[in-house]
């Protein structure tokens, strides 16, 4: 592997643990939402941040954008769990990454939420934002497993 690449690997690790940080900051106040953070960056230079507030509250998501106040051109979101696809409690935090114009979004992991589970990748995706789904997966996973709604598995008790 070449400098480039370690650098960029490195940097992309970095934004990524720093969002897991930011998550672990929403505790206990955002259950029984899972504990979710955000880091927006650009240039390499992390703009704003964010994690998931408590229930009927911003998301990470929201929460990052709106210390952003202005266009997400250039920017890369970092975020712990896919971005949610539908509008509950809160708006769709896809739709807003959409809306804000962000260029790139690192996902750590799939939300299992069978109200989303790849909705949220696809709305950014379909909107012409790449998407890196993955980055840290393990760590998130130990992190959020045990707030996420699971799909029913068919076995009884």
């Amino acid at each position: 592997m070449d400098d480039l690449m370690v650098l960029a690997f490195n940097a992309h690790t970095t934004f990524m643990l720093q969002a897991l940080a930011f998550g672990r900051q929403a505790l206990p106040d955002c259950l029984p939402n899972p504990p979710v953070g955000c880091v927006l960056v650009k240039n390499n230079v992390v703009i704003s941040q964010g994690y998931t507030q408590r229930v009927g509250c911003r998301h990470a998501e929201a929460m990052a954008l709106s210390a952003l106040g202005g266009e997400g051109g250039g920017v890369h979101a970092y975020v712990t769990l896919e971005p949610c696809s539908f509008h509950g409690r809160t708006p769709s935090c896809a739709q807003a990454l959409v809306a804000a114009g962000v260029e790139r979004v690192y996902v750590a992991m799939l939300d299992p939420d069978p109200r989303n589970a790849g909705a949220g990748i696809r709305i950014l995706r379909e909107a012409g934002i790449e998407v890196i789904v993955g980055l840290l997966h393990e760590s998130a996973s130990n992190d959020l497993a045990p707030y996420l709604i699971r799909p029913p598995t068919g076995h009884c008790g």
